[in-house]
């Protein structure tokens, strides 16, 4: 990737961004409903015409399951709600740069678009350490929209590192 600063994938200024944003601000609410847990805040919608058809945040502490991220709850909802493990013609909105898990479970389910918050410099499996969602290799690739609400999605994670921390 020639000239990376920050990150390498951007907001795509054709796309309606009005709407990612309204959606990201879903994603944000379900982050916040794991953080009154004391769970990291981080939080998924997916959306489908124009409907959320499922909804997930970190449940890894509560639940004491390490498959219970954001995306993977929100992914087992959707699927219930349409019946089926394909979840064609939906867009997964996430507040944190999807994990190698849930860039498998994502490829998996063929969702096509994944908008998400704020990288993940860590375990970002988006574009940051690699990009599993567009690996030209599996039978399936995503389109990934970067940095929606990016400030305030990293801030969520920001703030609750500093709790944790005791720095408030």
């Amino acid at each position: 990737m020639e000239n990376q600063t920050k990150h390498p994938l951007h907001v795509d200024e054709s796309v309606d961004n009005d709407r990612h944003e309204h959606w990201m601000r879903e994603a944000i609410h379900q982050a916040k409903l794991a953080e009154e847990l004391g769970e990291v805040p981080i939080g998924a919608v997916i959306v489908r015409n124009g409907e959320i058809i499922g909804r997930g945040y970190n449940l890894r502490e509560t639940s004491q399951d390490a498959t219970a991220h954001a995306e993977i709850v929100a992914i087992r909802e959707a699927s219930i709600a349409v019946q089926s493990w394909r979840l064609l013609d939906c867009t997964l909105y996430v507040t944190l740069e999807p994990c190698p898990m849930c860039s498998g479970a994502i490829v998996q389910s063929r969702i096509p678009r994944v908008v998400y918050g704020t990288y993940d410099p860590k375990a970002g499996c988006a574009g940051t350490l690699m990009n599993l969602l567009q690996e030209p290799r599996f039978n399936h690739r995503t389109e990934v929209i970067a940095d929606v609400l990016q400030e305030e999605c990293a801030g969520l994670l920001t703030q609750f590192s500093r709790k944790l921390r005791g720095k408030a």
